[in-house]
């Protein structure tokens, strides 16, 4: 008897918005809600053609703006519909109000954020603004650095979102321009493959929408006259409860993708030449390549550097991030956002709480750049290993550093 053999891999050239776009067909959705704005734009027309093309069997939506797009998924994904869109900058700010009430009401639907710097100054390039802007929400959020990084972990959201034990939705975020328009050799997995991996969806969720099961959606809670403040608090509570409930099945969703498909992800934070690092610097998204490059000729010079990069940003990955940088003597984290309150990024924000559970407590320092699509290069990251060498030896962190400030 001949042996059965997997098939050959197949490999395509695709940016990341393509790339987006074939994972929302390999996961079959059934609802597409779309309205274009840049740099997502080709992402829903590469949707829109996969459906023309027949590769794709979905009711694909064409609303009047982003406000509806998420309104109409509501009610798809109520009805026991797998769903998907995507949006970024103003558009992300216009369906802010159905966008709010997504994860209040448990529903597990998937959407692209090609991340752009917010208005205003007038800016259409790449930030992650407008991502961060939304961490608070509820929603999951998953930062790629890569192109095959996007088609996997895109197909991994919906398995995520629809475990009984998270039904939260998830913000798949890749970087507008680097990223969305960035075009490198990707390996689609097969549709059968794929359809195993995801296996057979359970319709019949908590909220699910059914003639023989009415209920009431959404119901008005607190106050006086109604079921009271507590019936809130156990929304909220529960809420919450499946935000770090998804901590593990990110974790068991990306090693199984890992099993079946041969590539692995780190799926909370990835840890890169941290075994003896003295210090080490924090990213995230497509800054990251250029970041290993800078760590690795940082090494060559026998400088002990190493870098984490955070995937998981919400619910942000306390624990992980700790044990990652538990051994460090400094830390400066490049954000490619800012926090407005604190006069430094959101990322820094998170990590210098998280190293309030590291055991040597790190000085750190933080850093902006890449704002309005600008490169934060190798030679950026030089900078930043320079700096952050110097605290180890005794000099005090500085104040927030502006990289591109004099590009």
């Amino acid at each position: 008897m001949s042996a059965v053999l997997k098939p050959k891999a197949h490999f395509i050239v695709c940016d990341g918005n393509e790339a987006a776009a074939r994972a929302v067909t390999l996961a079959q959705v059934d609802m597409v809600a779309v309205y274009p704005i840049t740099p997502q734009s080709s992402l829903v027309e590469y949707l829109a053609k996969f459906v023309a093309e027949g590769k794709l069997d979905a009711e694909i939506v064409d609303v009047e703006g982003e406000h509806s797009v998420l309104s109409v998924l509501h009610g798809a994904c109520l009805a026991g519909a797998r769903t998907y869109t995507a949006t970024c900058g103003p558009g992300l700010a216009f369906m802010f109000e159905p966008y709010l009430r997504t994860p209040g009401m448990r529903m597990p639907l998937v959407m692209t954020i090609v991340t752009r710097d917010t208005l205003t100054p007038q800016s259409v390039w790449g930030g992650q603004q407008d991502a961060m802007s939304v961490r608070e929400v509820g929603w999951l959020q998953i930062h790629c650095e890569t192109v095959q990084e996007v088609l996997d972990t895109t197909i991994m959201a919906y398995k995520i979102a629809e475990h009984h034990d998270v039904m939260l939705p998830v913000n798949v975020c890749h970087d507008g321009n680097y990223l969305s328009f960035g075009a490198t050799r990707v390996e689609l997995p097969d549709q059968a493959e794929v359809a195993a991996f995801l296996g057979k969806r359970d319709v019949n969720w908590h909220a699910a929408l059914d003639p023989d099961r009415p209920m009431a959606i959404d119901p008005l809670t607190g106050g006086s006259g109604g079921p009271g403040p507590a019936l809130f608090v156990r929304y909220r509570k529960g809420q919450c409860a499946g935000m770090q409930n998804s901590l593990k099945i990110i974790e068991d969703v990306h090693a199984e993708w890992g099993r079946r498909f041969g590539r692995y992800h780190a799926p909370l934070v990835e840890s890169y030449r941290m075994d003896d690092a003295e210090y080490a610097i924090v990213t995230i998204g497509s800054m990251t390549g250029a970041a290993k490059d800078a760590v690795d000729e940082a090494r060559d010079r026998g400088e002990r550097v190493g870098l984490v990069k955070v995937k998981t940003f919400r619910p942000f990955p306390v624990h992980a991030t700790a044990q990652a940088l538990a051994n460090v003597k400094a830390v400066s984290v490049v954000d490619r956002s800012v926090s407005f309150g604190w006069n430094c990024g959101p990322l820094y924000q998170d990590v210098i709480a998280a190293l309030q559970f590291a055991p040597l407590r790190p000085p750190a320092m933080s850093f902006i750049g890449g704002l309005a699509g600008a490169d934060i290069t190798t030679a950026h990251f030089g900078q930043v290993i320079e700096r952050t060498a110097a605290m180890v030896k005794g000099v005090a962190p500085g104040g927030t550093v502006w990289i591109n400030e004099n590009d």
